[in-house]
């Protein structure tokens, strides 16, 4: 992918360079990269639904009997959810201070922001802004989840997805464990299929990246190097000081002992770009590392490789703002906290698998008016930047291991 992206960039900036305003460059553009970009961005829209459907009702039913978690299984529900919380909002007010997605020249911002505004009828599966408030809260809880599904409705989607794991889990009939079956073998599937679409990641990527340096040049390059120093910014705030004082204060271990123990697992994470592939190498670790009790971090870690991503929450919320100060798109208050509700769930719903996030993001931008092919303006540095919140999200699910187990030894 990063070879895709560099080819991408080298032959852009060339043609913008000699062919700039060429009705030529303009055909290439047109009838030959762009419809590579989009029939990789439709693919992935394709996959959506059914992955972060099975993703999340599997994670809830990973819980066990909800009747019997106890204070092991409260804890780690309200952990996942203030840390992810905090992760976003992390990556959000960095957004907001930093501003990484302005200073591009209207001129040029524009002409992407009209290809765009065409293409988007074709490629945008999603559905209109969020409502706020009562109306929102109304909204949440779709009346009929297939139509949900149809018009991209994401919240509808989860809360139906949050409500099918509840129910696999208390029913306990051997009809319902078929189910459970079957959504596990559409997990599978759908995984097994992200992962056929993200080979062609790399042709996308050098088509969108040529499309992109192509029209707007060197400040391509300025850009994307903006975005991405915020995101390692706040993975490695997140990294070193929020999780280094939780494990301090409410796990009651070193964060330097935490950290040295951990090493094994982060470098797994980095190299695999999957919380899923980097499992077994976690457990090793809490348990021989870390000295973790086995029926706790067993229980806690399993579940984090899919629910507990603070860093994949974290890269949606901060993409998704970016994207929306590259496109001019004025996000408010309400609308980020929009957000940020949303990137929660989807760090919850996200597969633990590489570039497992772009469907979500790719959706949210459309919830939000911003044009979801805008994602293809990230997906050159995405390899990157998934190998460094896979790292996050594995010491997390480290971390929480550590602060559970500290009541429950």
């Amino acid at each position: 992918m990063l070879a895709g992206g560099a080819i991408g960039v080298a032959l852009g900036l060339s043609a913008h360079a000699l062919a700039f305003g060429d009705p030529r460059l303009e055909a290439l553009i047109r009838y030959v990269t762009t419809p590579v970009g989009q029939v990789f961005l439709r693919l992935l829209f394709m996959l959506v639904i059914p992955l972060l459907v099975s993703a999340l009702a599997l994670g809830v039913t990973g819980l066990g009997d909800i009747r019997q978690l106890g204070r092991i299984g409260v804890k780690t529900l309200v952990y996942t959810v203030s840390v992810s919380a905090v992760a976003v909002l992390l990556g959000v007010g960095l957004v907001n201070l930093l501003q990484p997605g302005t200073g591009i020249p209207e001129p040029q911002r524009r002409v992407l922001l009209d290809r765009a505004q065409q293409a988007s009828p074709t490629l945008s599966t999603a559905a209109s802004a969020p409502k706020a408030g009562l109306d929102l809260l109304i909204q949440m809880v779709p009346d009929n989840p297939v139509r949900a599904a149809a018009s991209g409705d994401m919240l509808g989607v989860m809360v139906f997805s949050l409500f099918l794991g509840v129910g696999l889990t208390l029913a306990k009939t051997p009809a319902a464990e078929q189910l459970r079956g079957a959504i596990e073998g559409l997990y599978d599937v759908s995984m097994r299929l992200i992962g056929l679409v993200i080979r062609l990641a790399p042709y996308a990527v050098a088509a969108l990246l040529f499309n992109l340096t192509a029209q707007i040049g060197a400040d391509a390059l300025v850009l994307l190097s903006r975005y991405v120093g915020v995101v390692v910014l706040a993975l490695a705030i997140h990294q070193f000081v929020v999780y280094g004082a939780l494990v301090k204060y409410l796990g009651g271990m070193s964060p330097r002992t935490f950290f040295r123990g951990i090493e094994d697992a982060m470098l797994m994470a980095f190299s695999t770009a999957s919380s899923n592939a980097t499992l077994p190498t976690a457990l090793r670790v809490a348990e021989e590392k870390l000295r973790l009790p086995p029926h706790v971090s067993r229980f806690v870690l399993t579940i984090g490789s899919t629910a507990n991503q603070n860093g994949t929450a974290l890269f949606e919320g901060v993409t998704v703002l970016f994207l929306a100060q590259f496109y001019g798109v004025e996000l408010g208050l309400a609308r980020q906290l929009v957000v940020v509700g949303i990137c929660v769930l989807g760090g919850i719903g996200t597969a633990g698998v590489p570039a497992g996030s772009l469907p979500v993001v790719a959706l949210i931008l459309g919830m939000v008016g911003v044009p979801p092919e805008g994602i293809g303006i990230i997906l050159g540095v995405d390899r990157f930047l998934d190998m460094c919140r896979t790292t996050l999200n594995v010491s997390g699910d480290l971390a929480a291991a550590v602060v559970i187990s500290r009541g429950a030894r």
